[in-house]
């Protein structure tokens, strides 16, 4: 069977293909959104830290003989914690300052972070195992289906979409942004915005290392994994307005889509077709899809 003389199996396992790697751009700009809509900080190590997150799932597993379901938990809250180092030690003097310095202080991050993996590691990658429960896969008939591919997508959307309802919905989330909108008056109610603002940071890193645990088993883990994908989750963010938490999420998932519908119809425009679309949405809307002017 075909579709517009295309074989079903083939535009289905690109249209997979497409929306793991549009789960992926969802959760990492929206991590990226999160720390620029309520920090204002432009987190170009957002790349090595879900690299971070990868590598601590793999070096439990390999040296310490730690399940995969440990670390999808304790990569993101180790990574997250080092994270929380970072802006109380160096972020937190930026806040005030012009984007660019938040922005070549987290580069400068990201530089050394991947410097010392690659020291370590080199950059031929390393392997990690499906785990047992999400081995195999589903014969859709027009396709086949591995599970640990459709876990990945359903564990990130679920993630993303709980993240913007705690922003969006909760207190917790009403208090962060009324935190970052007007400091003085929340810290005047016995808030701790300092705090809030720590814990921003830490969250939007720990998404990172999540991604990056979900990715191990995927892609192979070395130490450019995170600076191979960060360019297209900016312009992600880009397209979706920076700092808007559902722009991110639907972007990313729409931009995975297009990108692996591009294969099938113009494999030579996939790699840039994204960045086609930044420049026609940013000379229609230059705040972006679902951004404010």
């Amino acid at each position: 069977m075909e579709i517009f003389g295309v074989p079903t199996a083939l535009l289905g396992s690109q249209l997979l293909v497409g929306l793991i790697n549009g789960s992926f751009y969802a959760i990492l700009s929206l991590g990226l959104a999160i720390i620029f809509g309520l920090l204002n900080i432009i987190n170009f190590s957002h790349g090595a830290q879900y690299m971070l997150g990868a590598f601590v799932a793999w070096i439990a597993l390999t040296r310490f003989e730690i399940n995969y379901w440990v670390m999808l938990i304790a990569a993101p809250l180790l990574v997250g914690a080092f994270g929380v180092v970072l802006e109380r030690t160096m972020l937190r003097k930026l806040y005030k300052l012009d984007h660019l310095y938040g922005l070549l202080l987290t580069f400068g991050l990201a530089l050394i972070i991947e410097g010392v993996f690659r020291d370590q590691f080199g950059i031929s990658g390393e392997s990690y195992e499906v785990p047992e429960a999400l081995a195999g896969g589903i014969n859709l008939g027009f396709m086949f289906l591995p599970i640990y591919r459709a876990w990945v997508i359903v564990a990130s959307l679920t993630v993303c979409f709980g993240t913007w309802f705690m922003i969006e919905k909760t207190k917790l989330g009403a208090y962060l942004r009324a935190g970052t909108e007007n400091p003085q008056i929340v810290q005047a109610l016995g808030i701790n915005v300092p705090l809030l603002i720590t814990f921003t940071y830490g969250y939007g890193v720990a998404l990172a290392a999540f991604a990056g645990v979900l990715a191990a088993p995927i892609f192979q883990v070395n130490p450019l994994m995170g600076s191979n994908l960060i360019i297209v989750v900016f312009a992600v963010v880009v397209i979706g307005g920076m700092g808007s938490i559902m722009g991110s999420i639907l972007t990313g998932i729409g931009l995975g889509l297009i990108e692996g519908l591009t294969r099938v119809f113009y494999p030579e425009g996939s790699a840039v077709v994204v960045f086609v679309i930044m420049v026609i949405v940013l000379l229609v809307r230059p705040a972006g899809l679902f951004g404010k002017a």
